[in-house]
């Protein structure tokens, strides 16, 4: 059986309409379509852009830099229990650690652990320590932010550190397994330098 097909009557006068443009087609046939396209489209590129901004994130994350939890409170009160913070992974690759950084290192007597100290001294320095009063290149160490309460009173040293090594050792000086205890650290244990405590938010800081 044939199909029908559609009776299209001749323009009066033998003159033809103008064609409408695609666009307008669109828009006079199926508006509802063309909102529901464009919509599509806008889901697909804010898809993409979220999507491009969580591989972005797992780089930086991965290979920049590294969110951390303070377990312990050798680092009071700079650091305390629990504190969040992120470290900075890739200074150390175009940079030394300094004394006054605050790093992440791996615990040398079981590097599946990792600690949070401070540098005290680096390559070449030589350290001491008289009743607590520590001392690099037989000058005191000006370590205001270690509180009364907080110092120890222990001798150690006098030791030249060395070379590739970094003497470390927690603000709660005595409560606290650094370099006092296990030795200088190598610089290949050190894996970052602490940044920023993001949490508690009322005590974020930028170090």
């Amino acid at each position: 059986m044939d199909e029908p097909t559609a009776h299209i009557d001749p323009e009066p006068s033998g003159l033809t309409a103008p064609a409408a443009s695609v666009d307008d087609a669109l828009a006079d046939v199926s508006p509802g379509w063309a909102r529901w396209a464009q919509l599509g489209r806008d889901i697909l590129s804010g898809a993409q852009t979220l999507m491009s901004a969580a591989v972005y994130a797992t780089l930086i994350v991965t290979f920049g830099f590294q969110v951390a939890r303070v377990d312990g409170m050798s680092m009071a009160p700079t650091l305390e229990d629990h504190d969040r913070l992120i470290v900075n992974k890739l200074v150390y690759e175009l940079g030394d650690p300094r004394p006054g950084d605050i790093v992440m290192l791996y615990y040398p007597v079981n590097p599946e652990k990792m600690f949070v100290k401070r540098v005290i001294a680096q390559e070449g320095d030589t350290v001491r320590i008289v009743d607590g009063r520590v001392f690099v290149n037989d000058v005191p160490l000006h370590d205001d932010y270690v509180p009364a309460e907080f110092r120890s009173h222990d001798d150690w040293g006098p030791q030249v550190i060395q070379l590739g090594y970094y003497f470390v050792m927690g603000d709660h000086r005595n409560n606290s397994s650094d370099s006092r205890h296990w030795g200088p650290v190598p610089k290949k244990y050190i894996v970052g330098k602490v940044k920023v405590r993001w949490w508690p938010l009322q005590e974020a800081r930028i170090f």
